[in-house]
This record gives C-alpha cells, sequence and structure tokens, in this order.
C-alpha cells in the first residue's frame, strides 16, 4: 500500500461468509456478535437477555474532544466503577475500551482487570510495539483488541496481525478525520476497509447496527449485507440503537436486528453485488449537513469511534 491518506486502496475478494460466524481452530464457528455500549444495569439485563453478546463500557476521553471537534460523536466519560457496575450485573462479556496508550495505559490495565473487564480495548493504535506491551502487561488474564483507526496503523497491518488479539475493529469516524476524506464512509467505499480486514484472521468488526428498516444516512441493511460480505464476526450497538428501540420490546427487536444479519448472509452472489453498489452510491451521495464541521463528520450510526 503506497499511500494511507486519501487515495483508494484497490478491493479484493475477501473469504465468503460463513453462515455470520467466524472462523477458528477446527473450522468451528462462533456467532455473530452484538457488543452493547452501555453502563445501565436495568437495560444492560434486558438487552442481554435478549440476545445482545457483551457490554463495552467506554473509558477512552483523553484528547477525544479536541481530535473530534465538528464531528457529530459521542464521547463517553464512563469509569471503572462503572465497569465493576456492569460487570456485577451481568454474566456476559465486559469488554473496558481504555485511553490511547500512554503513561497512564499500565494503570488502567490493572484498574479495568481488577473490575472485572473480560476484554480490554486499545483505540488510537500506532505501533505494534504498544501493543505488544499492552499484551505483555495483561499476560493472558483477559483478551487484548485493537481499534485500527490511525494512519500509522494502517501501514504496520501485517504486524498486527501476527499478534495474538481478542479482536479487530475499524474505527470509522477517527480514520476518516485522520485521512480527510469527504466523510467517514469514503474507507467502506474505497477498499481501506476491504484492504484492513484481510490482515487479520481473528474477529473483525466495523460501524455498527441498529433496526434493520433505519439507519442514517446509510440503510443499515446495507451496512449489514457489507458486514456479511467481508466475513465480519461482530460489530456495535450504540447511539442510534439506543434511540430506535427506545420504547420498544427488545426480545422482539434483537432477534429482528439477528434475522436481518441472517438474511444477509444468505443473499445469492447476483444479490450481493446489487447491494454492494447501492452501498457504495449511498455513501457517494451522502455529504456532510454542513462544511463547516469539516471532514470525517459522523453520522448517527456510526458515532461509535
Amino acid at each position: 500500500m503506497k499511500d494511507v491518506g486519501t487515495d483508494v486502496i484497490q478491493s479484493r475478494p475477501v473469504d465468503s461468509p460463513t453462515r455470520f460466524g467466524y472462523r477458528v481452530a477446527g473450522n468451528v464457528q462462533k456467532p455473530f456478535g452484538l457488543l452493547l455500549f452501555a453502563t445501565e444495569p436495568q437495560f444492560i439485563k434486558r438487552a442481554v437477555a435478549a440476545g445482545v453478546d457483551g457490554v463495552i463500557v467506554d473509558c477512552e476521553y483523553l484528547g477525544k474532544e479536541a481530535r473530534q471537534a465538528g464531528a457529530d460523536t459521542e464521547i463517553n466519560h464512563h469509569t471503572f466503577a462503572d465497569v465493576r457496575r456492569v460487570r456485577a450485573c451481568t454474566s456476559a462479556r465486559v469488554l473496558c475500551r481504555i485511553n490511547r496508550y500512554g503513561d497512564i495505559t499500565a494503570g488502567e490495565v490493572e484498574q479495568a482487570i481488577a473490575a472485572g473487564a473480560d476484554e480490554i480495548l486499545l483505540p488510537m493504535v500506532q505501533t505494534a510495539a504498544e501493543v505488544e506491551c499492552v499484551l505483555g502487561q495483561v499476560g493472558g488474564r483477559c483478551g487484548v483488541g485493537i481499534l485500527v483507526e490511525t494512519l500509522p496503523a494502517l501501514s504496520i497491518l501485517e504486524e498486527l496481525g501476527r499478534l495474538p488479539l481478542s479482536r479487530v475493529y475499524l474505527g470509522l469516524n477517527d480514520l476518516g478525520i485522520a485521512r480527510k476524506t469527504p466523510n467517514i464512509f469514503t474507507a467502506v467505499a474505497d477498499g481501506t476497509l476491504e484492504y484492513v480486514r484481510r490482515h487479520f484472521r481473528v474477529p473483525f468488526g466495523f460501524g455498527g447496527v441498529t433496526l434493520p428498516e433505519r439507519g442514517y444516512p446509510i440503510p443499515c441493511q446495507l451496512l449489514m449485507g457489507e458486514l456479511s460480505r467481508l466475513n465480519c464476526s461482530f460489530t456495535f450497538l450504540r447511539r442510534s440503537f439506543w434511540n430506535d428501540t427506545h420504547g420498544r420490546d427488545l426480545n422482539v427487536e434483537v432477534p429482528r436486528i439477528r434475522a436481518a444479519l441472517h438474511a444477509a448472509d444468505q443473499r445469492p452472489a447476483a444479490l450481493v453485488a446489487r447491494d454492494r453498489v447501492a452501498l457504495y452510491e449511498a455513501i457517494a451521495a451522502w455529504q456532510p449537513v454542513s462544511a463547516s464541521r469539516g471532514p470525517g463528520k459522523s453520522a448517527d450510526m456510526l458515532s461509535r469511534s
């Protein structure tokens, strides 16, 4: 890859979908993961009972307001006390996104583990060495996942792909800001997402989903189709999911999301190709409402990275 800026990265085929699971040793498949950003115990209990697989407590905040200034993103200020509260209310997998690697990382890793996190998510990765440091400190006590969302990370994908990670997530918001692209979905349409996907054999995800008939500016069903085409194995439920399910029965709505994901995985090749064209056309047609917001303005469905 010659340029990790705004140049188009040539798209190449990826492995065929596997019933919305991901391959592990012996071709055993695990179900597609729906990971909810939340800290409210009663909502978490209802969501997990309805079929949500895990809960993310978002302790990343340092430098985020300045980095995402003018973008319609959601910046949380969750704490390690929130991790403990979430851990106490559910047996589902609990993930904790800490701040980017730096002087406080060692302390945050210990706090997250002590609070009961099953997995730590390291954002804004710049080098393989910083990920290796976190892996070394964790020492197998919990999983370690990363977010690929910086230009330096795009240049070291082979190194990152060799690390024993629990998962990898492509952060469209921060990557779009870094690349100065017309909108945050450009990485989906120009081949960057697919290029990154090919480097990892661990669970991989991007974006987020909500109710199948919702989603702005990109219809959710089209994003579900791309999750399937790229053989992704998890995604996030966040602000749009919260808004769209307000007042609704999660025992109905979460299974509807899963049914739509399954339907995307069952599409014939012709429909996969048609949906892919429709997705790329929708991305090309969408522009930020206000030019003053600048490149990388978020959209509701993806306001999570």
